[in-house]
């Protein structure tokens, strides 16, 4: 999955700055971003801090491993299947 440019840490900084005021023209100028990526920030990141972010990272990849894990079991039950199916 290909990382960003920004972390968490700066995300929540530059929503932090909009909600203190800051135009969202002039913040995506500043920091050379879209408009629609601020805003696809801002419905996933919106309202959150820094540990919250970091927690929602760790939660993502272990949901991730555990679909790849049953995704595996899943394909090794269905070629055991074929093979006791063919016998």
């Amino acid at each position: 999955m290909r990382r960003g440019r920004f972390t968490e840490d700066q995300i929540i900084g530059v929503l932090r700055a909009h909600e203190a005021g800051v135009k969202t023209a002039d913040l995506c100028r500043k920091h050379g971003i879209s408009d629609a990526t601020f805003y696809n920030w801002k419905s996933k990141y919106g309202g959150m801090t820094v540990s919250e972010a970091a927690r929602l990272r760790a939660l993502e990849d272990e949901n991730r491993r555990l679909k790849k894990l049953l995704a595996e079991s899943m394909l090794d039950v269905s070629a055991l299947k074929d093979l006791l199916g063919k016998n």
